[in-house]
């Protein structure tokens, strides 16, 4: 039975680790945590819980479709929430905008802020169905190298994919008040990017909302992590928890053991969950990564971080939506202090999740759990944290009073921040860039670290870092794709790892126009 050792118990890992014991491989998951999840995880004391990182499931297909392929239905396994409405916006200009599934409601928010913008949402849903549908088999396929994207069927998807607009640009085609296209674009920080430069495709997720749905698992996404564990260990897989993995040991460049505190794990093949940029500086000797050196890791560009406040507050407030997002007076400024000034803003953005108002498993009875994130620049020198974060701190509880809240402090009974350096060092996350690998031209498609790693033999990866990218319904893709490939290398069955409908291949010609772009020296960095 071969032997498959995965590092990270991260969402990537879990998935992987699900796929590949149903084909009958041996799986052992070492997790540095005493928990499994990753940034898909939670935590908190004193009856109130909170989740790490991601705060809601969207595009639900992909995580289904893998626990249909072992055996089960996630809904069996974890109560999922539809809401409506989905988010509350907030706009420092002036404005708001509860954002709907349901279109004819969904024409007169969008009205109540632009009345001319509204007959333009059904023909954004129509266009970007199609838009959906068409790039969908790019989300599902691996890419090993430029040949990977030498086929006919992506050339007919140029003049649908639009590459050479950025997501700002493309919402241009359909509305005309800023605020409202930065309610079609603000989802672009999902993936740690900006929408003034990241590439037309993304308008996608925005669709995938409206479309699909904005699912709350009941317990928090950390529960369907603990469902994913549950399951993997029914069919054999051992989770080592709280086993960090110190040294990898290779035979040239073929993998052969990770090794940790506790003891050494002969393996046929690995699965890398952890972050790509960080478990390859640490782990693996520069010398035998031929691509992804140490020089090339630094030079390549990196997500925003998060400052992240989790707050268990006496008193309910069911006046504040179950995510609420206020978006700067000066938008565009705000993610320049981030992406390209490094400072922290007078006027930040920032997202409250509230979930106590409907799941009353996360708090005491009359008190509420809330997870407060502010997009901001990823490690870097200008900004101290020592210094900095008990002032960022008083100035974010001054600022989530702009979508109702009161003041918090006299009623914060239970109380954890985590800044950038956070991340980084008690979290094992490059540069606290929480959005992993930037996802600018440059970086997409062949571009970014394969799912079944070049530079060395018998290593895949999964996760934000490698493709398609960050968000949990690509890293769960990420898992099958890697998880497809790996089953494929040692001759056992992958049928349950491919997706439904695949449909054609991509084309070069988009690599090109990729490569053409990045040459020009155009920023595509995200940030936020």
């Amino acid at each position: 039975m071969p032997r498959v050792v995965i590092v990270g118990a991260g969402p990537g890992g879990l998935a992987s680790a699900m796929l590949l014991a149903r084909a009958g491989a041996d799986v052992t998951i070492l997790e540095r945590q005493p928990h499994v999840g990753g940034r898909t995880s939670s935590h908190g004391s004193g009856g109130y819980t909170f989740d790490l990182g991601p705060t809601f499931f969207l595009y639900p297909r992909v995580i289904e479709e893998i626990f249909r392929a072992c055996g089960h239905e996630l809904r069996d396994e974890v109560e999922m929430v539809r809401l409506d409405p989905q988010y509350h916006l907030v706009f420092g200009g002036g404005g708001s905008m509860r954002a709907t599934p349901d279109i004819a409601r969904m024409e007169r928010e969008i009205a109540s802020v632009s009345p001319a913008d509204a007959p333009m949402f059904r023909r954004f849903m129509e266009e970007n169905r199609v838009k959906m549908e068409r790039f969908r088999p790019v989300l599902e396929k691996p890419f090993h190298g430029l040949g990977d994207v030498m086929t006919w069927p992506m050339i007919r998807l140029l003049p649908l994919l639009r590459p050479w607009l950025s997501l700002d640009q493309e919402l241009g085609r359909y509305f005309s008040d800023p605020r409202v296209k930065l309610a079609f674009s603000f989802q672009s920080k999902y993936l740690g990017m900006s929408p003034f430069n990241c590439p037309s495709l993304f308008s996608i997720l925005s669709f995938l909302e409206y479309e699909n749905g904005v699912f709350h698992p009941m317990g928090g996404c950390g529960a369907v992590s603990q469902a994913m564990a549950r399951l993997a260990t029914d069919a054999g897989v051992k989770i080592r928890l709280g086993e960090a993995v110190e040294s990898l040991e290779f035979d040239g460049r073929r993998i052969v053991a990770a090794n940790t505190a506790r003891g050494r794990y002969a393996c046929d093949r690995m699965v890398v969950n952890a972050d790509f940029a960080h478990a390859m500086t640490k782990l693996v000797p520069d010398n035998i990564r031929s691509n992804w050196n140490n020089k090339k890791i630094e030079s390549r560009r990196y997500s925003c971080s998060t400052f992240m406040l989790y707050l268990g507050v006496e008193g309910t407030f069911p006046d504040v939506e179950h995510h609420t997002i206020y978006m700067s007076r000066d938008y565009e400024s705000n993610l320049g202090d981030i992406e390209s000034r490094h400072r922290l803003s007078e006027d930040p953005s920032f997202y409250v999740h509230n979930p106590s108002r409907i799941d009353p498993s996360l708090a005491p009875r009359g008190h509420s759990s809330l997870y407060i994130l502010v997009p901001v620049s990823h490690q870097h020198a200008n900004i101290d944290w020592q210094t900095e974060a008990p002032r960022f701190r008083e100035k974010v509880l001054d600022q989530v009073r702009r979508i109702g809240l009161p003041d918090l402090r006299p009623l914060i009974r239970h109380e954890r921040m985590i800044t950038p350096p956070d991340w980084e060092n008690g979290h094992a996350i490059y540069r606290g860039a929480t959005f992993n690998l930037a996802h600018n031209l440059g970086q997409m498609l062949h571009l970014r670290p394969g799912n079944r790693f070049a530079d060395l033999e018998g290593v895949y990866l999964t996760g934000g870092g490698t493709h398609p990218g960050s968000g949990l319904p690509v890293i769960y893709e990420s898992a099958r794709i890697s998880s497809r490939l790996l089953l494929q290398d040692i001759g056992l069955p992958y049928d349950h790892c491919v997706a439904e409908d695949t449909g054609a291949r991509p084309s070069n010609l988009l690599g090109r126009l990729f490569a053409a772009r990045e040459s020009r020296g155009e920023k595509h960095q995200m940030t936020a």
